[in-house]
């Protein structure tokens, strides 16, 4: 019991109120952050709509080098204060002339996200990240991160000019199992150099010390389920490296690491493992598992042959330390994209 003056009262209910009442007071504060978020990046269009019609009037050209916004950041930063500088000045402007139409501009992002969206200037991969970023609900930094690793250009490589225009207007939308693969993943997060000698182990173990941002480099729908997760056949024992439910197709993946090439008895392994969770650790509802070996290598060729003829669905993807080359990537859609 809790004495609150000559009131005595349950602990418990006393702690629950005082529960109900924090989650009241986060529930309007949220609220609030969104409201306000959504009146400035509405503000910030309506700033950039004035500066783009102001140069239509033949007034004044407010290129990178033109004086008008030094001159209109200092006035206006000396009416209402900081946020006006001519940096911001320019975002604004930039977001207007990207965004000419208001009904293309979604209140679920902050104007923070919009000013990372609008340093992309391909409009295809602009739209990607967009979509992407509200299906997955990424926070600016999460943005940031898919960005500077060319989630859009690795995602369309194995698609054709259709799919690509596709994956720009709907955002990776994950039906079957194809849509979850990545090829190459990138786990710069890790900040190993690449001089180093990588183990099995120690890969593994960096994956799971950095897990949050691994579930973010796999993408949205996977949820963690162990480590070297242990299979007994035979009184014979294996252990698959990692193992992960999707929850949107309502699977099991299962994640086996290579730091070298990929052989085919590891192919042969993995069909082994599928074959098992179908049998022993599947429930009613659950669809058939899926396999990703993620290697430091691999032979496309020996890859097709070696899982050629399987039922099981296997995936041989190769990982990478480091960013991609963005330049090298955005080359080789463009090239997708002219050649369709």
């Amino acid at each position: 019991m809790t004495s609150v003056g000559k009131l005595k009262i349950s602990k418990s209910k006393y702690n629950a109120l005082i529960k109900n009442i924090g989650v009241s007071i986060e529930c309007a504060r949220q609220v609030a952050f969104k409201t306000v978020n959504a009146e400035l990046v509405k503000a910030n269009w309506e700033i950039g709509r004035h500066l783009v019609q102001f140069e239509q009037q033949g007034n004044e050209r407010a290129e990178y080098g033109s004086a008008l916004l030094t001159k209109l950041s200092a006035d206006l930063q000396k009416i209402h204060g900081k946020g006006f500088g001519r940096r911001n000045l320019l975002d604004m402007r930039r977001f207007f002339l990207c965004y000419p139409k208001w009904q293309t501009v979604s209140a679920k992002l902050s104007w923070s996200h919009y000013v990372a969206l609008l340093g992309i200037t391909n409009d295809i991969g602009r739209a990607f990240y967009q979509k992407q970023c509200i299906i997955e609900n990424w926070s600016m930094r999460e943005l940031e991160r898919q960005i500077n690793a060319s989630l859009f250009e690795r995602l369309a490589l194995s698609k054709n000019k259709k799919q690509i225009l596709q994956l720009s207007k709907k955002g990776n939308v994950v039906k079957k199992s194809e849509h979850i693969i990545k090829d190459p993943y990138v786990l710069d997060f890790m900040q190993i150099p690449m001089s180093s000698r990588l183990t099995e182990k120690n890969l593994e173990q960096k994956l799971i010390s950095n897990i949050q941002l691994f579930l973010l480099e796999l993408g949205k729908g996977f949820a963690f389920v162990a480590r070297q997760y242990k299979l007994t056949i035979r009184n014979n024992h294996f252990y698959i490296d990692l193992v992960f439910y999707h929850r949107i197709l309502k699977c099991f993946v299962l994640i086996d690491l290579k730091t070298r090439h990929v052989k085919h008895n590891d192919i042969g392994q993995m069909n082994l493992y599928l074959n098992y969770f179908k049998k022993e650790e599947n429930v009613a509802g659950d669809a058939e598992p899926i396999g990703i070996i993620l290697s430091a290598e691999k032979d496309e060729v020996l890859v097709e042959y070696a899982t050629g003829g399987l039922s099981n669905k296997i995936f041989v993807s190769k990982y990478q330390l480091y960013l991609p080359d963005q330049k090298v990537l955005e080359k080789r859609v463009k090239e997708i994209l002219h050649n369709n």
